[in-house]
Parts: structure tokens; C-alpha cells; sequence
């Protein structure tokens, strides 16, 4: 019978323990690939400890070299692995990784990473970053597919991410928070005020065809006159202008393809819409101004500064914000203290495709129809918009029913 190996105080090792002559321990192990791996601990104790994870990670499929793999290490395997995706969702998800999470939660080791430590460091860039729910939502999108893929080789027995952000959401009382359309009452007063106002006067155009096309704000601030045929009645959507505002390669414009065959798709022309181009198209000729610039080879846009440079999501928005100000200030003025005054509430560029959805499902247009107008390749995404705004249209409904029973009463006593 051979002799069994022992340490220098007379315990028993193991096959693979081996005390080393400085007092330390050492375990030997073999990969299923043949590849030779050690761990190393001052007391067999402890040596024993890691033996065990290594049993649990064989119990589990988990890899045993998961001890030296950092999260970095598997988003650089997502990126290289994940084809199909669009250049500029690409370009924005290597963004948000390696601007928020490269030198942060990234340099943690994929083994040890728990939900725990997902949790906070969302709770991280919301509280001491002062980053928006939006920009966790879109670093959330990028961070749970990487550890996905962590799971799927081995690393991890389940992905720490998942829920975290419904977590979050839920503590901060912002899970059922949802997008807004304007009323029927906000929108006639934004467009009034608009058409009326000289100062804002040169907005009316593009933000009533956004109003009254559902067009995103990528599609429309890339829209070419070519794209425009006023005697047929048609847009044809079929490209969208993207902004970029990097922290390496600074602000740029780029041009794309519509990320889903939904999105490339014809769009009716109202009668209001008509007029509205032929508005723009005066403005311009009377202010002289002429698109000056050229993007991946596409030129002739519609709508453009006075400089004859495109607009971004950006500068959009802070128009709206301005003349949600100016209005609002002038309605007060106007209303002389009266509770009952109707103001604009804060909303984006966004806020004007869903508010033209939600009237395209109170008019009662065919639900497949204003999915294919609004080019959503997932039908629930139209059918959220149709039930919320069906919803709002009962309740509105409703109170109206609710008066004339009340006033029928009254005439009757």
C-alpha cells in the first residue's frame, strides 16, 4: 500500500495538495481541455476552501478559470461576438460600456459579481453621477446581455442583472411612469401659439409635421426634399440622421438605414402637412437660407438652421422647452389668477410621435394601419399605445356622461 502524503504537521494531503517550502499550499488540477491550472493559499484550510469552489463550479458546469476572468474580459467576447447590429446601436452600446462601466463594475471579477453589487452600483451613477433613469435603462440593455453571454459560457450560474433594474425602478417609485401625449387641448394651444408667435414662428412647420406624421426625430430632421412628393401625397421614409456626441471622437452627424424593415416605410401627407412644407420651403427662400452640408452623401434637407446646417434631437428640444416657457408665461398673464388655466406640460420631441398616435387610435384608425404608418415592427408596441389611449378616451367619455346625467337631474328638480 503506498504511503500517504503528508504536511509538516502530519496531515493528510490530498491528491493534487502539496506543501511548498516556504509553508504555503498549493492545489494541482487538470482542465478538460488538458490545460494544467493552480491555486495557492497560506493554510490548507484555506486551500481546501478554494478545492471546494472548484468541486461546486464542476457541480454547477461552471468553468474553473472563472477565478481569473473580469467582466471586462467577457464584454470584449460580447462585442466581438455580437453581429447584426446596426452601426450606430453598436457604437452607442461600446459607448455606454466603456464610458460607465469599463473602469467601474468592469474590473470586477465575473465570479464574484452578485446582484447586490449591480444594485449598487446602479443606486452609483443615479445618486453621485447624477446620470437619468434613461441612461441607466440604456447601460442596463448593454450589461445584461454581456453577462448573459457569462452564463451561457460558464462563468456564472445565473445572471446577477436580471430584475435589477425593475429593482431600482420600484424603489424610486419610477416603474409606472409612462409616456404622455398631449390632449387635443395642449396640442391646439402649442400649435396656436406657434403659428401666431413671430419669434417662434420658424418652428411651426417641422414641429406640426411631426405632430401630424408621427415621423421620429432622427427621420425627420434627415428628410430630404427628394423624399417628399406633395402632388402624390406621400413621405417616404427611408434613412434617419444620427447625432453623435462623444467624449473621444466630439459631435458628429452620420446616416443610417432604418434599424428594422418596419421603419422604412410611406407616410400619407395630410392637407395641413402639405402646407406646412410649402411654408418651410417660403421661409427658407425669403430668409435665404440653403442646405450648406453634406452627410455620407445625402444633402438637400428639409429643415435647417440659418446657418443651412441640419437640427439634432438636442437642439429640438430646447426650442420646446422655450416655447413651452414663453406660452405658458403668456397664458398666466392672460388668465389674471384664474386655478382653471390650461398649461403646457413639460414634454419632447418624443411626446409629439406618441401624442400623433394617440390620435390616430381616437379616431378610430385601423390598428394596422397606424402600426405600419408609425413603422413599429413589434405590433404590442402599437397595441400599448391603442390600449392607453382607448383607456383616456373612456375616461374622458365617461365624465362627459357622467355631466349630462348630473345636468339632466338638476333640470328635472
Amino acid at each position: 500500500m503506498a504511503k500517504r502524503r503528508r504536511d509538516s504537521k502530519g496531515r493528510v494531503l490530498k491528491k493534487g495538495e502539496q506543501e511548498l517550502a516556504n509553508g504555503t499550499y498549493r492545489y494541482d488540477y487538470t482542465l478538460k481541455n488538458g490545460k494544467r491550472c493552480f491555486k495557492y493559499a497560506k493554510t490548507l484550510e484555506a486551500l481546501r476552501q478554494k478545492e471546494d469552489e472548484i468541486v461546486s463550479s464542476h457541480a454547477y458546469g461552471l468553468r474553473p478559470d472563472a477565478d481569473s476572468v473580469l467582466l471586462n474580459n467577457v464584454a470584449d467576447m460580447w462585442f466581438a461576438l455580437k453581429n447584426g447590429l446596426k452601426d450606430n446601436t453598436r457604437q452607442n452600446y461600446r459607448y455606454m460600456y466603456d464610458y460607465f462601466v469599463r473602469d467601474d463594475l468592469g474590473k470586477y471579477k465575473i465570479k464574484g459579481i452578485k446582484h447586490s453589487d449591480v444594485l449598487s452600483y446602479y443606486n452609483l451613477l443615479l445618486d453621485e453621477r447624477g446620470l437619468k433613469q434613461n441612461t441607466i435603462d440604456n447601460i442596463h440593455t448593454v450589461l445584461h446581455q454581456v453577462l448573459d453571454l457569462a452564463v451561457q459560457d460558464g462563468y456564472l450560474r445565473a445572471n446577477p442583472s436580471t430584475n435589477a433594474l425593475r429593482h431600482i425602478k420600484q424603489a424610486r417609485n419610477t416603474e409606472n411612469e409612462k409616456k404622455r401625449a398631449l390632449t387635443r387641448e395642449e396640442q391646439d394651444i402649442f400649435l396656436n401659439y406657434l403659428s401666431r408667435n413671430g419669434k417662434y414662428h420658424h418652428w411651426y412647420p417641422i414641429f406640426y409635421i411631426m405632430l401630424n406624421t408621427g415621423m421620429r426625430v432622427g427621420e425627420i430632421t434627415g428628410l430630404r426634399w427628394e423624399d417628399v412628393d406633395l402632388d402624390e401625397g406621400f413621405i417616404s421614409v427611408n434613412h434617419m440622421l444620427v447625432y453623435y456626441n462623444h467624449k473621444e471622437n466630439g459631435c458628429y452627424f452620420n446616416i443610417h438605414t432604418p434599424k428594422t424593415k418596419a421603419g422604412e416605410r410611406t407616410i400619407p401627407i395630410l392637407n395641413g402637412v402639405k402646407e406646412a412644407f410649402i411654408q418651410e420651403e417660403h421661409y427658407q427662400r425669403e430668409a435665404e437660407i440653403e442646405c450648406t452640408v453634406t452627410i455620407d452623401g445625402y444633402t438637400n434637407f428639409v429643415f435647417v438652421n440659418r446657418f443651412g446646417n441640419v437640427h439634432n434631437q438636442g437642439t429640438l428640444n430646447k426650442a420646446i422647452r422655450r416655447i413651452t416657457r414663453d406660452c405658458n408665461e403668456e397664458i398666466i398673464a392672460k388668465s389674471k389668477g384664474k386655478e382653471n388655466a390650461t398649461l403646457l406640460p413639460r414634454f419632447s420631441c418624443h411626446s409629439l410621435r406618441h401624442t400623433f398616435a394617440t390620435r390616430l387610435c381616437e379616431s378610430g384608425v385601423n390598428i394596422k394601419v397606424i402600426q405600419d404608418v408609425l413603422g413599429h415592427a413589434d405590433f404590442n408596441t402599437t397595441m400599448n399605445v391603442y390600449a392607453e389611449a382607448t383607456k383616456d378616451l373612456k375616461q374622458r367619455e365617461f365624465k362627459e356622461f357622467d355631466r349630462y346625467l348630473n345636468d339632466s337631474g338638476d333640470e328635472k328638480e
